[in-house]
C-alpha cells in the first residue's frame, strides 16, 4: 500500500490532479488490492497479466461495470505498473497485453433550450437560498463550468468590472471565462444581498456558501439541481454536467465555432468538443423528421 501512496503523490506532483481524480485512482486500486487478497493472488506489486485479466473479467461479468469504467481502471492501472517500472520495483508491465473494452461514443444528455428556461425560473427568486441557487444555475449554464469549478470559485478569481472569472480546471490548466449578463446580474445580486448574510461576520474566500457559511459542494448543488428539475418535471438523467453540456449544444446550433467553444469549456483537444457537433446535427434532424412533409 505505501507502493500505492508514493504512487499517488507522483502522480499529484507531476499532472496536477484535482483531489477527486487522485480519490478515484486510490479507490481503483485498492479495490483491486483488496480482490488479489481475498482471492489469494499475488499482491498488487507482483500481480501477474493473468492475475489482472481475471480481475477485468471480474469486473465485467461479476460487477457488470460498463465498458467505459473497465477502461478507466485499466487506464489506472497501467499508469501504476509503469510508475513501478520507473522506480524499479517491476522490470514487466503485466497490463501490456491487456486489450481495452470497445466503447460506444454515446452522445451526451443535454436538456432544450426551453428546459433550461424553467430550470432557471425554478428556485424562489425572493429566498436567499433561491437567489443563491438561481445564480449558480445561471452561472453554470452561462459559463459552461464543471461543477467541481463552480464551487471551487475564490473571490480573488472574480473580475467583476470585466465580467470574467478566472478558472482552474483539469490539470490545473487555467482559463478566462466570460460571464453572460443575466449570470452577472445575479451573481452581484447574490454577493450584495445574500452571502454576507450567509456569512454572518465568519471569513470565507469560497464565493458559493451554504446559509451556515460553509463553501457549497458538487453533492449539494447536484441535490439542489435535481430537486428543481422535479419541480418543472424533467424527465431522464439531470446532473450538472447536463448544463455544460447545454451550454455547448446551444452555443453550436446559434453559430458558435468549434474552436472557441474548446476554449471556453478548456477541452485539451478538440475532438472532446467535437461530440457536441454530433448532438447538434440530431437535434436538427429530429427537427426536420418532425416538421418536413418529407421527414
Amino acid at each position: 500500500m505505501d507502493k500505492i501512496e508514493k504512487f499517488l503523490d507522483q502522480l499529484w506532483i507531476e499532472r496536477a490532479l484535482s483531489e477527486n481524480s487522485i480519490a478515484a485512482y486510490r479507490s481503483d486500486l485498492k479495490q483491486l488490492n483488496f480482490w488479489l487478497d481475498l482471492n489469494s493472488k499475488q499482491s498488487i506489486e507482483s500481480a501477474e497479466r493473468s492475475d489482472l485479466q481475471l480481475y477485468v473479467a471480474h469486473l465485467s461479468q461479476a460487477k457488470g461495470l460498463h465498458a467505459r469504467t473497465i477502461s478507466r481502471v485499466l487506464s489506472t492501472l497501467r499508469n501504476f505498473y509503469h510508475y513501478l517500472n520507473r522506480v524499479g520495483a517491476r522490470i514487466d508491465d503485466p497490463t501490456a497485453r491487456i486489450i481495452s473494452p470497445k466503447i460506444g461514443r454515446s452522445l451526451p444528455t443535454t436538456l432544450t433550450e426551453a428546459e433550461v428556461v424553467a430550470l432557471l425560473e425554478a428556485p424562489d427568486r425572493v429566498s436567499r437560498i433561491g437567489v443563491r441557487d438561481r445564480t449558480m444555475i445561471e452561472m453554470m449554464y452561462g459559463g459552461g463550468f464543471r461543477v467541481s469549478e463552480l464551487v471551487d470559485l475564490r473571490m480573488d478569481t472574480l473580475n467583476l468590472r470585466q465580467g470574467v472569472v478566472r478558472v482552474f480546471g483539469k490539470g490545473r490548466k487555467e482559463r478566462l471565462v466570460p460571464l453572460g449578463g443575466e449570470a452577472m446580474l445575479w451573481l452581484e445580486k447574490y454577493l450584495k444581498e445574500i452571502r454576507p448574510d450567509f456569512m454572518n461576520g465568519r471569513v470565507s474566500d469560497t464565493i458559493f456558501v451554504t446559509a451556515r457559511g460553509k463553501g457549497m459542494t458538487r453533492q449539494a448543488f447536484w441535490y439542489r439541481l435535481k430537486k428543481y428539475g422535479k419541480i418543472i418535471g424533467i424527465k431522464g438523467k439531470l446532473s450538472p454536467h447536463t448544463l455544460r453540456h447545454a451550454f455547448a449544444t446551444h452555443l453550436l446550433n446559434h453559430g458558435a465555432d468549434l474552436r472557441s467553444v474548446q476554449m471556453l469549456l478548456g477541452h485539451s483537444d478538440l475532438s472532446t468538443t467535437q461530440i457536441y457537433t454530433h448532438v447538434a446535427k440530431e437535434r436538427l434532424k429530429n427537427i426536420h423528421q418532425e416538421h418536413h412533409p418529407r421527414g
